[in-house]
């Protein structure tokens, strides 16, 4: 189920604010997918955040010995990712329709007849490039991402949906800045910006290479993606709170933007915010195993970043929901409710 809530009415008195219980939720960040901060490539096109920055990745099954190598993290976050965009078919049919919406309202002629071009900032596996794709027919979407094996998934996945001859992919870090992509109509920047260096330097310069009437539609956490009851069952009550605030330290020091109101970091990139739109997720015990999948690879990644840092309950507790032959495995949990706020902010240069 999705709730829409107000619409962004122009100026700035309406742009969000976070505390770092709240969008600093320490959902760790899954590895292998998106732009770069400092521990190397991260996080893109969906929640996916999961391994913690910088602590060895120990899968955190009680004692992080289990150590994942990057491959297999990479891998790990490219499930995730593919997870996001089928659990959450709801959410990202809403935001990419309502972006299309608003691009084909943009002034007429502002292509002056030439190919609509869209770029998917931080693709990830390629669910907002791929959607971008079909709702336009006639635009060439560029696929941009720091992983070449996730890119590699974006085109055979286009191949596959009859899109593969408008996608094309690209690799490219863009803290060293923008590749030659001049004009642009659209960017699409899903869970991405965050993740770079200096997100108002990158915006400042994709807004002088985006033609004049083009559109940024940028989607962020309002509120941190949860899976858990209160009560599991095992363990004490509230596991989950206590497991993402326990994140949101380490995500205050390594990534200083999540939380961010982009509105006002558009602003102060030059661009002119005309909407911003919540997009609230409120799937109470999903139907079928994909949800339990999408939990436990979401509680896989997360854990990445726990390693040490929990008390001994919780940390046995984690052990319980990934074991998948246990009584409390998220595998075949029933209890499960999917819930959080994800936010679509639009601007123009």
């Amino acid at each position: 189920m999705l709730r829409a809530k107000a619409p962004y009415r122009g100026g700035m008195s309406h742009s969000h604010q976070h505390d770092a219980a709240g969008h600093r939720d320490g959902l760790g960040h899954t590895a292998g997918h998106g732009l770069r901060d400092a521990d190397g490539p991260r996080g893109g096109d969906g929640d996916g955040h999961g391994d913690g920055h910088g602590d060895g990745h120990g899968d955190g099954h009680g004692d992080g010995a289990h150590v994942h190598d990057g491959s297999t993290v990479e891998a790990e976050g490219a499930e995730l990712l593919d997870l996001d965009g089928e659990v959450l078919r709801d959410y990202w049919d809403a935001a990419l329709d309502r972006v299309t919406a608003a691009l084909s309202d943009a002034p007429a002629g502002a292509t002056g007849g030439a190919q609509v071009r869209v770029i998917d900032l931080g693709a990830g596996t390629g669910t907002g490039a791929i959607g971008l794709a079909r709702r336009l027919p006639d635009a060439e979407v560029v696929a941009v991402d720091i992983s070449e094996s996730s890119l590699a998934r974006v085109d055979a996945k286009a191949r596959a949906a009859g899109v593969g001859d408008r996608v094309r992919t690209l690799v490219a870090d863009l803290d060293l800045g923008w590749p030659d992509l001049v004009p642009i109509d659209l960017t699409w920047a899903s869970m991405s910006l965050h993740h770079l260096a200096d997100p108002t330097r990158t915006l400042s310069e994709l807004r002088r290479i985006t033609r004049p009437g083009g559109l940024i539609a940028v989607a962020e956490f309002d509120e941190p993606l949860r899976f858990l009851p209160e009560d599991l069952g095992i363990g004490r009550p509230g596991f989950e709170t206590r497991a993402l605030d326990v994140l949101s330290t380490v995500h205050a020091e390594v990534l200083p933007t999540l939380g961010a109101s982009w509105a006002a970091v558009l602003g102060q990139a030059g661009w002119t915010v005309v909407d911003q739109h919540d997009v609230v997720i409120d799937e109470r015990s999903p139907a079928g195993t994909t949800a339990g999948r999408y939990a436990r690879a979401w509680f896989d990644r997360l854990s990445h970043g726990l390693v040490g840092r929990l008390d001994a309950e919780d940390a046995l507790t984690l052990q319980a929901l990934l074991d998948d032959a246990g009584p409390q495995a998220l595998l075949h949990r029933t209890d499960l409710h999917l819930h959080g706020v994800r936010t679509v902010t639009l601007a123009q240069p």
